[in-house]
């Protein structure tokens, strides 16, 4: 099937202007009702939205994730009545008491669009920029599922083959995130990536010459996407054919992003709030309302007025979306006819399931031998990529130390690129030193489906991907965030790189969970879990975070209930235990050896293994209290980093060895040592709890 336009005749009629004036219309009467949004915007990107949703997207509003479809995202969410009001208008399942329900307890249409919570909605948006870095991780989820399902189709001929397409407003565009992924799309030369901006020079505190004066144009020019500017009608409004025959110019560019500056009003035509800040954020106010409807011919007196005549047109995109779905059914048809295999594989993958007899090909590590979590790490993902060919992903340019490489031979890559490597398809994925943006550009990558991706870093540097990561766990996305150099045990690099705060302060993120494993052979089955977690058996997903250690520690016997977050790893001999030793990642090792000590004294000790705290607690009680028995007040954690996590866990009586400080620079060990991370200082610390527990 052809994705090359066929005409930049845009076919307009005096119904659809009235649709757009409609939606102007409703965006003003939904702020008014509640008080309180951001009007303005969404007025002067009524023509723009109302193009891509009724006269260029291909999508079917009768079945909002059908493969085939179009992407769009609101990268500018603030503006969420720009993509409410399309879906309303187009059949999506929104209905005018849902606008008039706009940012209300329990509405379909909260203050910024939320993925999962209204039919149509791509992503959660609102952090500005994070929709630019989502709709690029979608164009690369696009090229990768191709590769997989039909790579030998000629461009435009696949049903796998489809458009994304992205409105960001100057907020978007100043935000660091953005650019760091535009120059990404740039360099991956995303055909498939259309990005309009709503140049309007308005925002919060102003025109934009408070803040901006480069040539965003020229910028973009530069990261090596395809440029146009869009101008406006004589009388301010955006000119929907000047932007359609943009779009159909944009999408016949197949080896570069494209990029569309067009030049809005905010507010526009309301007489004296349009092109002011204050139509920004806030409600134009009766009277202005009033004086705007009777500029484009509507009845002051009148709110949320749709006519008949318009919503009849504007429903016709369920006709048409349903006549492109079976076209497109025809190609896939065929496509399944011709690629059984690839079918089968496709079926498998989009049912969320993995090949049979994936966990076969995991590895087990000796005992007793040395082994750095992330390098154990490394080799499970290059034992999954030869099973699991879904899987993908890399590194922000620090794939040697993070042990991200799931193919040395395969670097997803642009067919011009000059590395021998290079393949547009590959498995390995070079995020550059673009941390903030890897992370939403994984969202988007989840968000497209029928692939899983990873990314890799320090810990340290989590603090740069927080807003992208704290969104993937609001969407529950299936991601999987590969943090290394978990603790000071990184050494010699100071405390600019150990990370201290980190794990708690990821903890405290709602819906993420955080895996710590202490050895070689929990990776392997905290891996083997992630991935099964993933699977729609499981149900609800969550995105997951690796704390990886650079240095070796010792591998024990591999435990099942390692999948559980935490198990008793080594039980009290000689009796029920006096003190229970809880201990994550390198600690683990302090406190088995602590617990050699206190058993050649005579104290039953316990050592509890916890890599997950979130995934202990899915267990239910009985479980966890065998684990941590209630009785045995005398407790330990050990964990190189605050003691945040661990309080409830030890209660009065119990004690921490945590670090309750910056790190320094020098050997992991000698740092160990320096601050108190020995065996001996945990066996103190279980002999305090042993005399508070008896008090």
């Amino acid at each position: 099937m052809s994705t090359k336009p066929t005409t930049t005749d845009l076919e307009w009629t005096a119904v659809d202007q009235r649709a757009v004036d409609t939606v102007r219309v409703l965006a003003m009467d939904s702020v008014q009702k509640v008080g309180n949004g951001h009007p303005g915007t969404a007025m002067s990107l009524a023509p723009a939205a109302y193009t891509l949703f009724q006269k260029v997207m291909r999508h079917d509003p009768a079945d909002a994730d059908w493969t085939g479809r179009d992407r769009f995202v609101l990268s500018a969410g603030h503006s969420s009545l720009t993509l409410y009001i399309q879906l309303y208008l187009a059949g999506f399942g929104l209905e005018l008491d849902d606008l008039k329900a706009f940012r209300t307890w329990g509405s379909k249409t909260p203050g910024h669009p939320e993925y999962g919570h209204t039919t149509g909605v791509e992503t959660t948006t609102g952090p500005l920029g994070q929709g630019v870095a989502n709709a690029v991780g979608m164009a690369m989820a696009a090229r990768y599922e191709r590769g997989l399902f039909d790579p030998e189709a000629a461009p435009g001929t696949s049903p796998f083959d489809h458009f994304v397409y992205a409105i960001a407003g100057d907020g978007c565009l100043q935000e660091g995130i953005s650019a760091e992924a535009s120059s990404l799309a740039g360099h991956q030369r995303l055909g498939n990536l259309i990005l309009l901006w709503d140049d309007n020079h308005i925002s919060i505190e102003g025109d934009t010459e408070t803040a901006i004066s480069e040539d965003t144009m020229k910028r973009y020019e530069a990261y090596g996407w395809h440029v146009q500017r869009v101008e406006p009608k004589e009388n301010g409004d955006l000119d929907p054919a000047a932007l359609y025959a943009a779009i159909e110019a944009a999408k016949a560019v197949t080896d570069r992003p494209s990029f569309i500056a067009m030049r809005s009003i905010i507010a526009w035509p309301a007489p004296n709030a349009q092109n002011t800040e204050a139509a920004h954020g806030s409600a134009l106010g009766e009277d202005e309302i009033a004086a705007t409807k009777r500029v484009m011919g509507f009845d002051p007196e009148q709110h949320f007025e749709v006519s008949d005549e318009v919503i009849a047109h504007t429903r016709g995109a369920l006709d048409r979306g349903r006549e492109a779905r079976g076209e497109w059914e025809k190609a896939f048809a065929a496509w399944r006819t011709a690629n059984p295999q690839r079918a089968a594989e496709f079926d498998r993958i989009r049912a969320g399931e993995l090949p049979e007899g994936w966990e076969e090909k995991l590895p087990e590590f000796e005992t007793g031998k040395g082994v750095a979590t992330r390098a154990a790490s490394g080799k499970i993902l290059q034992a999954l990529g030869a099973v699991v060919p879904e899987l993908w992903g890399g590194s922000a340019d620090l794939a040697g130390s993070n042990n991200t490489t799931i193919d040395k031979t395969s670097s997803f890559l642009p067919a011009d690129n000059p590395l021998p490597e290079a393949d547009p398809y590959g498995r390995t994925v070079h995020f550059g030193i673009r941390e903030h943006a890897m992370a939403a550009v994984m969202n988007g990558i989840a968000l497209h489906g029928n692939t899983r991706i990873y990314g890799g870093t320090f810990l340290v540097f989590s603090d740069y991907m927080r807003n992208a990561v704290r969104l993937s766990a609001l969407m529950h996305l299936p991601v999987t965030y590969v943090w290394t150099h978990d603790s000071i045990g990184l050494g010699e690099d100071g405390p600019t790189h150990q990370p201290v705060e980190h794990l708690a302060s990821l903890r405290a993120i709602p819906g993420l969970n955080i895996v710590r494993p202490a050895d070689a052979n929990e990776t392997a089955i905290a891996w083997r879990e992630i991935l099964r977690r993933y699977t729609k058996e499981f149900g609800v997903g969550a995105p997951h975070g690796l704390a990886l250690t650079r240095q070796g520690v010792p591998t024990y016997e591999r435990n099942e209930d390692a999948a559980k977050g935490g198990y008793v790893l080594f039980e009290a001999d000689g009796g029920e235990p006096q003190v229970v030793l809880i201990g994550t990642g390198s600690e683990v090792q302090l406190a088995v050896e602590a617990r050699e000590q206190l058993q050649a004294a005579g104290v039953p000790t316990r050592v509890v293994s916890m890599p997950s705290v979130e995934w202990f607690e899915e267990q239910d009680q009985g479980y966890r209290d065998a684990v941590l028995p209630p009785s045995v007040k005398a407790r330990v954690a050990v964990e190189a980093g605050i003691g945040l996590t661990w309080h409830r866990y030890v209660g009065d009586a119990g004690r921490i060895v945590s670090l309750e400080h910056f790190g320094a620079s020098a050997d992991g060990k000698v740092l160990f040592r320096e601050f108190g991370f020995t065996a001996d200082a945990v066996a103190a610390a279980a002999r305090e709890s042993i005399e508070a527990a008896a008090r």
